[in-house]
């Protein structure tokens, strides 16, 4: 299991995050083998059918149950190229799939009243304005803007490199006034926050240490609780960012670039919000949409 869990780490570059689900979930499943008398080497079908349906019988969220598929899943598939087992039991492993639920979009002007809410002059609020503005600007995911360092910026090209999943690197434009709140930030938050250190991350804490994806979470959180808003996280300004472009007309494959998707289907949920979107703006402004329309 740790070979699996090594090579999800080293090739594929899964997220510190998963990883420790993958591990729980792995762990549980060798522990209910266990009670059984069974090893992972000898599961039956029947027995993975049981330990999901155990979960299943449990209460757990059908997206946990089709985590923990996916981790036994790629479990047997790893054991079988490595020619630890013959057969595959996994095969015909069925489990729920998890519903398809729409992300939570802000509208343009909750956008705009949640970022520009950000005012002062001192080291953190420069911080707080730069990073809101990023994430929405380029749609970046939070892992991927605290991994941003000082040498992935271009401020005269307005591009930054973004290191996504499975280490893939992509250049991203950067708006103008993601652009000016980056460079108020460089000129006279950063410096401060720095303490004359010589870290390398674009994006600093209150100490001086780099910006934690945690740290972020309450950034935001912060912000949007000012602002009136409630349940944004920085991925609310990557969804927005993906559903306002559409709706402003950008190629669905350039979204699916920008945000650094590897399946076209991920981007293509965006196609959704933006035709809800359209649709409540048509039956609010069409004079003819509704029964209680204006005369044409």
């Amino acid at each position: 299991m740790l070979e699996f869990l090594g090579y999800l780490e080293g090739e594929r570059g899964l997220s510190s995050h998963t990883l420790a689900a993958y591990r729980t979930d792995l762990l549980q499943l060798l522990a209910f083998l266990r009670r059984r008398g069974r090893r992972l080497y000898s599961a039956q079908p029947a027995d993975l059918a049981e330990f999901l349906g155990a979960g299943a019988g449990e209460g757990r969220a059908p997206t946990t149950i089709a985590r923990k598929r996916s981790a036994i899943r790629g479990l047997y598939r790893f054991l079988r190229r490595e020619r630890l087992v013959e057969g595959d039991p996994t095969a015909e492993l069925a489990g729920p799939r998890p519903p398809r639920r729409l992300p939570k979009v802000l509208a343009v002007r909750e956008v705009r009243k949640l970022v520009e809410g950000v005012g002062g002059s001192d080291p953190l609020a420069l911080r707080d304005r730069a990073a809101l503005e990023l994430l929405y600007a380029s749609g970046l995911r939070a892992s991927e803007l605290c991994g941003l360092r000082l040498g992935d910026l271009d401020l005269l090209e307005g591009i930054v490199r973004v290191r996504g999943k499975g280490g893939k690197v992509r250049l991203v434009p950067v708006g103008r006034h993601a652009l000016a709140a980056l460079q108020r930030y460089l000129s006279r938050g950063r410096p401060a926050l720095a303490r004359g250190g010589e870290r390398s991350q674009l994006f600093l804490n209150g100490r001086g240490g780099p910006l934690t994806r945690h740290g972020l979470h309450l950034i935001v959180a912060r912000h949007a609780r000012r602002a009136g808003l409630v349940g944004v996280t920085p991925h609310t300004l990557r969804h927005s960012c993906a559903t306002h472009l559409l709706c402003g007309g950008a190629d669905l494959r350039a979204v699916q670039e920008l945000l650094g998707h590897s399946d076209p289907a991920t981007t293509q949920l965006y196609t959704h919000l933006s035709a809800e979107r359209l649709r409540a703006v048509y039956f609010a402004a069409h004079p003819r949409a509704t029964l209680r329309g204006r005369d044409a």
